[in-house]
């Protein structure tokens, strides 16, 4: 293959989605567990009751169902999107929106239509980084081909990898670029604040059934999954870092599969650069390899960033507020930029030994995590339009009340897990706790 011509089609990919300031938009992906309200326990995929027979209502309703074989995987109408993690997480997105508003109206629409659903069955979905109560070998892996690769792969990876795949759940942002330049100084300063944003939204306090001894769990399982994808990008905190040392960076690791739009076929350890070929190639199997790489910040045809672990409505949205306020202000993004300097993939390393720790009191170069959390809302918040300035508002009473939702969860530990977790769960709506946001119970 011509490595040269392998970087340069990569590049070009990347090019070609650079967007104007006037059409930058804000994409989520929402992740939840469906669990039985009673025991917490994970409800699984298959038979009654089960994950798949939730999407087949959706589907009755006038979802569109997307399948693999006899098997119903997702669905999508209209901009909104469900699909499956490995584990049956339930996952929900919807198209790129310019704002955040329109973002919870298709959000709470999705509610409205699955809860009556399944709140029928006792069921209920929790927003939460890892599964409270079920350990994973209990956990059926849901019957896709991708999964099935990734699973047998992953066998002798990092000790934690099957975790990753059954146990957890995220909240991921994805947000646009201008230019070569931008996409640097946002790829930077995300990577750079992977720690910070892993700290703010720590939602892990309980480990296959019990309490986890340390912070940041969710960290700190893709610290220990797989080391060819996960992490930050160390490249990032390079002088020269740009699209082609991403390029490089995808080239050199392992897809662990194929997916060209036609056929899929498993590739093991072989590297990027030994498989794709540049003369020939569809978009289909490029974007597939793209997304075969996890690392805290990654990039595709936008910057995604993925280090927040799922939490409720309306912190998440809290979380959307955050990373438009500092990222899509010229001003905020410059001052942050500027003060990560000199910050290395070494550093990051340390910072996150800090907060598994110490969490939200972990050391950031010369300052706290809490210090930075309090200094990026701030900005934020002082850079979100007035219509805007309402959705930060709950995460900044958390963070002056020195807490994330693990400090939370901790605090209400005495009253029994399923208490301590209770405002996670989305169920019927209720206005209002003391943090201010809304909460389904």
């Amino acid at each position: 293959m011509d490595y040269k011509k392998q970087i340069n089609e990569i590049i070009k990919y990347f090019k070609s989605h650079e967007k104007v300031e006037e059409d930058f938009k804000i994409g989520i992906e929402f992740e939840h567990f469906v669990i039985d309200k009673d025991t917490l326990k994970t409800i699984s995929y298959y038979g009654k009751g089960g994950v798949e027979e939730t999407l087949k209502e959706l589907e009755s309703q006038g979802w569109k169902g997307s399948y693999e074989g006899d098997y119903l995987l997702g669905l999508n109408k209209n901009d909104k999107v469900i699909t499956l993690e490995p584990g049956s997480q339930l996952e929900f997105s919807v198209k790129p929106q310019e704002n955040i508003e329109d973002i919870e109206k298709e959000y709470m629409e999705f509610l409205e239509e699955i809860i009556p659903i399944i709140d029928r069955k006792n069921q209920g979905l929790i927003a939460i980084g890892y599964h409270p109560e079920t350990r994973i070998n209990e956990i059926k892996i849901l019957p896709k081909q991708r999964y099935s690769y990734m699973f047998e792969y992953f066998k002798d990876k990092g000790v934690h990898a099957h975790n990753m795949m059954k146990g957890t759940a995220s909240l991921q942002v994805a947000i646009d670029y201008k230019s070569e330049e931008d996409y640097v100084k946002k790829f930077k300063v995300s990577n750079a604040l992977s720690p910070v944003l892993y700290a703010m939204f720590d939602n892990g306090f309980y480990f296959e059934g019990k309490r986890w001894s340390k912070h940041n769990l969710r960290a700190y399982i893709w610290e220990n999954c797989d080391k060819d994808r996960s992490g930050v990008v160390n490249e990032a905190f390079d002088d020269d870092f740009g699209y082609k040392k991403y390029a490089e960076y995808i080239l050199n690791g392992p897809p662990i599969f194929i997916d060209d739009g036609g056929k899929m076929y498993f590739t093991g350890n072989k590297l990027v650069k030994e498989i794709f070929n540049p003369e020939d190639y569809s978009i289909e199997e490029l974007e597939h390899i793209l997304t075969m790489f996890f690392p805290d910040v990654r990039t595709k045809k936008y910057i995604e960033i993925r280090m927040i672990d799922a939490i409720p409505y309306p912190l998440n949205l809290a979380a959307v507020a955050l990373i438009k306020g500092v990222l899509y202000d010229e001003g905020n993004l410059n001052k942050i930029y500027e003060y990560i300097e000199d910050i290395n993939a070494a550093d990051i390393e340390k910072i996150k030994t800090s907060i598994f720790n110490k969490g939200i009191d972990g050391e950031f170069k010369d300052k706290s995590i809490y210090e930075i959390c309090r200094m990026i809302v701030e900005m934020a918040k002082t850079s979100l339009s007035l219509d805007e300035k309402k959705y930060i508002l709950p995460l900044e009473k958390m963070i002056n009340d020195r807490k994330n939702p693990y400090e939370i969860i901790k605090e209400r530990e005495h009253l029994g897990k399923k208490e301590a977790i209770s405002w996670c769960i989305l169920n019927h709506l209720v206005e209002g706790n003391e943090y201010g946001w809304t909460k389904f119970n």
